[in-house]
């Protein structure tokens, strides 16, 4: 029992910081699950659904305030919508071995670019409206597959493409991607849920967690991004996971 309220009170927290930065918590769910001894369909698709919560609720207070870019975020929903649920397809065909190296990459990437300072805000967009939406749909399919197979929504991903190749502000960039990777996560969460059985008796109570912490961080977020202590402990944390899954990955 006391396991579990740790358990809970640890996706909480995930949801709560990454929420802040514009991840739903997936980036640390899943690999987290696998840890515990999930298997890999079954921590993928937890993850999706607790990050789908989590994004959710950040959504909506991130767009009653009116920090989501609609008109971006179309055509990424449209086009990671449709690309996740072939990458949940991918994952219950993938060995395990691959699917952890794949994921320890993500998670070192990821790792990397928390380090990094965040782009200086950017005034306005100024991409012409036809190379704004071909780099969405091609950014949104390149998240929603690999958000789909590893289980982790995409939102690592977006946050830095909305910025650096869409010219998108930081914080309007971090409060949409909480609103695209609610698309993507619940597309690839209903791929695995076709294929495998999902057990409610433990994600609706994490559910629970997920949506407190998301929602507590995204009224934080809408006054203050998070600042650069709070980059340098999660990416020390996927650091971590990532050299745990290498770990057993080659060694066992």
């Amino acid at each position: 029992m006391s396991g579990a309220l740790l358990l809970f009170g640890a996706i909480f927290f995930i949801s709560f910081v990454l929420t802040m930065v514009g991840l739903g918590g997936g980036l640390i769910f899943s690999p987290l699950f696998i840890i515990l001894g999930f298997a890999k369909s079954e921590a993928a698709s937890a993850s999706l659904f607790l990050n789908l919560i989590a994004a959710a609720s950040a959504a909506y207070t991130y767009s009653r305030r009116k920090m989501v870019d609609f008109s971006l975020s179309v055509p990424l929903i449209v086009a990671s919508s449709l690309a996740a649920p072939i990458g949940s397809f991918l994952n219950v065909r993938i060995d395990l071995k691959p699917f952890l190296v794949i994921m320890s990459a993500v998670l070192a990437m990821a790792g990397a670019r928390m380090l990094m300072s965040p782009a200086a805000a950017v005034e306005r967009n100024e991409m012409p409206p036809m190379k704004k939406v071909i780099g969405g749909i091609v950014i949104g399919a390149c998240i929603g597959l690999m958000g789909g197979l590893l289980g982790i929504g995409g939102g690592v991903f977006v946050v830095p493409l909305l910025i650096y190749v869409l010219k998108t502000p930081t914080k309007i960039a971090a409060a949409s991607s909480t609103f695209i990777v609610c698309f993507s996560s619940l597309t690839g969460f209903l791929g695995y849920a076709s294929m495998s059985q999902i057990d409610w008796m433990f994600i609706l109570p994490a559910a629970a967690a997920s949506f407190a912490g998301g929602h507590t961080g995204a009224r934080i977020m809408s006054s203050r991004l998070k600042g650069k202590s709070i980059r340098i402990v999660f990416s020390i944390i996927l650091f971590i996971l990532c050299a745990k899954l290498l770990h057993r990955s080659f060694i066992g």
